[in-house]
């Protein structure tokens, strides 16, 4: 801040009479400029005027002289004063500290439609390094595998949660847990067929975590009505499971002398639109846990928050893991989650991630099984309470896709995909599977009517469960894991696959509408009626025939770099996709060449009828170039449905090979 400084008084005055030599000066060049140039010359003037030898500017200078250069030499000490003082006298530095949030990272665009480079390389990290022996479950890619996650303790707990995550999870040494470095992930699609199975598992992994160190565990609940009933399973079992942890907790107490700290403390949380704290501290009471429990309210919202659930419980219960003034971790810290969606707060998966890596919280989630390559399936809902009806009901409801986005081609009318039976995808949601699968953890899919010989009816599905008609060997699904990966790894996994590419280009067109394939009648009275009746149908052929031709070239445009794909489970989208948009291809076109030879004419056989029926047919009779068509998508229906034998490829090809790809006319009698 600049002051203004006092002037001494014999300043002031050197300063007035300074002003008052300018002023003189400035009148003397006022008066030879209006010299010059003048005629005439004023008698009056005290200088000489002889403008000839310049004697007016000479005597000027000669007498005044003197006084100039002691102005001179007055400013030009003044200037150098007020240089040197800003040197000489420091004034107070006011020293600013700038501080900002670090700037985030922009958000990667996913737009799988630009222009791409493709390498001619095979991609190396593509694919499952999980043992064929393991079963029930889909592994990592890990160089190591064990049945049980290991839960690494990192070598430094920064509070700072602005730092940068690993976020591919690499090498880190375990401090007092493992004693090699590895790399660990957790496990996805281990299926159940009801909560106890999984609770019983939960029960080892805490087992397993107690016997290491003393543990914090923290159920989060999902307060919707949907989940009472596991909500109660799960009540029900605490006795079992704190009856066998308590044996643990007893023998632990002896080895560690009394007064040492609980080896094992429960809290509970709840969710729906908002995140509910139901027990105030820790505690090893298991009366108080019941009550806990029992104190949850229904959330009618049909929200759940449960990745800001998550959050708060890892932010809230991060510091027992290593407490200020320690080195290393006192407890080992838990999240198990209870719920049957995928979640209204995905867009919190990143930085819930990024928490528990950091802390080393492995988070274990008992939910539903996604459908496969869709977003929705639907819940059978009775009314709770008995006094009601007890109709059942079905509601839409959010658990799928399997995948970061669905890797799915739909063909065909929207009542054709309505009626498409909703399978299995054999693992869960894509954003709570990998949240699992990052953090070390476990996702169970539970459903009660889970079976593996033969299609589930919806009259056999219990209430508050989705009707999968469907589901899957999950030792025959490991290989075909999902890429649990962020959207910009993703992408650059689809970049490098000229396949993968093609399948969700083809997949982000949306539903490619194609003729239903059922049968349809033209009575013919007479010869322009029976056309007019052709008119619209194949109208609406020439309208989804660009469409349909678009997929194909999509998709065999990529069909050369097929055999650089290595990944099961993108072969099989791949395979899959490519047959169902040549059969539709097929399908349309030979249905618009059938209308045509009919407004060409056909005679009936028998004069008595007066109808001709468009019906599926397994024979292609247009043409040479169609029946080549149908039958190379047959091929490669029967190659998906050889080579992925087991998994919803092959359930979606067999399902296509028992459907006529073609087309033929038939004539029958209508009584009008």
């Amino acid at each position: 801040m600049l002051q203004r400084l006092p002037v001494p008084e014999a300043e002031m005055d050197s300063a007035d009479e300074r002003l008052s030599d300018d002023r003189h000066i400035e009148s003397a060049y006022q008066t030879i400029d209006s010299s010059e140039g003048a005629s005439d010359v004023d008698d009056n003037c005290p200088y000489d005027t002889d403008s000839t030898n310049g004697q007016t500017i000479a005597s000027w200078f000669d007498r005044d002289i003197g006084s100039f250069m002691i102005s001179f030499g007055v400013h030009l000490i003044a200037i150098l004063i007020l240089a040197v003082a800003p040197v000489v006298i420091q004034p107070e530095v006011l020293s600013v500290v700038l501080k900002s949030e670090p700037i985030p990272d922009s958000e990667v665009e996913f737009d799988i439609n630009t222009e791409v480079t493709y390498s001619e390389l095979p991609n190396e990290q593509i694919g499952s390094n999980s043992v064929g022996e393991m079963t029930s479950m889909a592994l990592s890619m890990a160089p190591i595998i064990s049945d049980v996650s290991d839960i690494p303790a990192p070598e430094t707990m920064d509070p700072q949660l602005n730092a940068n995550v690993d976020m591919s999870l690499q090498v880190r040494e375990a401090v007092g847990l493992v004693q090699s470095k590895q790399v660990v992930r957790g496990m996805t699609g281990v299926a159940m067929s009801g909560t106890q199975g999984a609770v019983d598992r939960i029960t080892f992994e805490i087992l397993k975590s107690i016997e290491e160190r003393p543990t914090t565990v923290v159920w989060i609940f999902d307060a919707s009505v949907s989940l009472q009933v596991r909500l109660q399973e799960i009540r029900d079992r605490f006795d079992q499971i704190y009856e066998e942890l308590g044996i643990v907790q007893s023998a632990t107490r002896e080895k560690r002398g009394r007064g040492e700290t609980e080896p094992l403390l429960t809290s509970i949380v709840s969710f729906g639109k908002q995140v509910d704290l139901m027990t105030k501290n820790p505690t090893a009471d298991i009366n108080e846990i019941r009550k806990a429990i029992d104190a949850i309210k229904i959330d009618s919202s049909g929200d759940e928050y449960i990745f800001t659930a998550i959050y708060l419980a890892a932010d809230k219960y991060k510091e027992v893991r290593v407490p200020r003034g320690r080195s290393g971790p006192e407890r080992n810290l838990m999240l198990i989650a209870v719920t049957d969606e995928r979640g209204s707060d995905i867009q919190a998966l990143e930085r819930t991630v990024g928490l528990c890596n950091k802390y080393a919280i492995p988070v274990y989630i008992l939910g539903s099984p996604a459908p496969f390559g869709r977003e929705h399936t639907y819940m059978k809902y009775v009314d709770p309470d008995p006094n009601f009806d007890q109709t059942p009901q079905w509601g839409e409801i959010d658990q799928g896709p399997e995948s970061i986005i669905p890797e799915r081609v739909y063909i065909g009318s929207e009542q054709e995909i309505y009626d498409e039976p909703i399978i299995d995808s054999g693992f869960g949601p894509y954003a709570l599977s990998r949240l699992c699968y990052e953090t070390g953890g476990i996702f169970f899919t539970i459903h009660p009517n889970r079976r593996f010989n033969g299609n589930v009816t919806q009259s056999e599905i219990e209430p508050f469960n989705a009707h999968l008609a469907r589901f899957f060997d999950p030792d025959k699904m490991f290989r075909y894991r999902p890429d649990y990966v962020s959207e910009a790894e993703y992408l650059k996994l689809v970049r490098a696959s000229p396949i993968r590419q093609a399948v969700l280009q083809a997949a982000q067109l949306g539903r490619v509408d194609a003729i239903s394939r059922g049968t349809q009648r033209f009575v013919k009275t007479d010869e322009v009626v029976f056309a007019n009746q052709l008119t619209e149908p194949q109208q609406d052929a020439a309208r989804m025939e660009p469409r349909l031709y678009e997929l194909c070239t999509i998709l065999f445009n990529a069909e050369k770099h097929r055999g650089k794909e290595v990944n099961p489970r993108w072969l099989a989208a791949y395979d899959l996709a490519c047959g169902e948009a040549l059969a539709a291809k097929v399908c349309t076109e030979s249905y618009n060449l059938m209308l045509a030879k009919a407004r060409r004419g056909m005679t009936f056989k028998d004069p008595k009828n007066n109808t001709w029926v468009l019906s599926p047919s397994n024979e292609v009779s247009v043409g040479s170039k169609y029946e080549k068509e149908a039958e190379a998508a047959k091929e490669i229906f029967r190659r998906v449905a050889k080579d992925h034998e087991g998994t919803p490829w092959s359930y979606v090809a067999e399902r296509e090979l028992r459907r006529p790809i073609g087309w033929s006319w038939k004539e029958a009698f209508t009584d009008l």
